[in-house]
């Protein structure tokens, strides 16, 4: 059928107009503000509807069950310009060849602190 063969080309095109995949590490991905990047970044908003993402997610190993959780929430998005997810807590292996790092993180003020004690 016509439709079908059109929207076939339109797949094929878009395929070709594809750039490399590009990795990019977030730190503090564990995080409420890490975590609220992720999807500009998984969408295409951030670095373009035609950019295909490896993403690492770094974060401390007390948040290691937190980053599976956040794996498991990114997955469940299907967005289709993720092509890979990689949770990590070693800096070392995480920022290996990695194009863009988007350094996060921080933690929450404790009592008696206030926001220069963190700075």
């Amino acid at each position: 059928r016509p439709g079908e063969r059109s929207l076939q080309l339109l797949t094929m095109e878009a395929v070709r107009d594809m750039k490399p995949t590009m990795r990019v590490l977030i730190s503090g991905a564990a995080g409420q503000i890490g975590y609220s990047i992720i999807p500009m970044i998984a969408s295409g908003k951030a670095l373009g509807s035609k950019q295909p993402i490896e993403l690492v997610l770094l974060d401390i190993p007390p948040c290691e069950e937190k980053l599976r959780g956040v794996c498991m929430e990114i997955q469940d998005c299907s967005f289709p310009l993720l092509k890979k997810i990689i949770p990590s807590t070693d800096g070392k292996t995480a920022f290996q060849d990695v194009d863009l790092c988007v350094l996060i993180g921080g933690f929450p003020r404790k009592k008696g602190m206030v926001r220069a004690d963190l700075l």
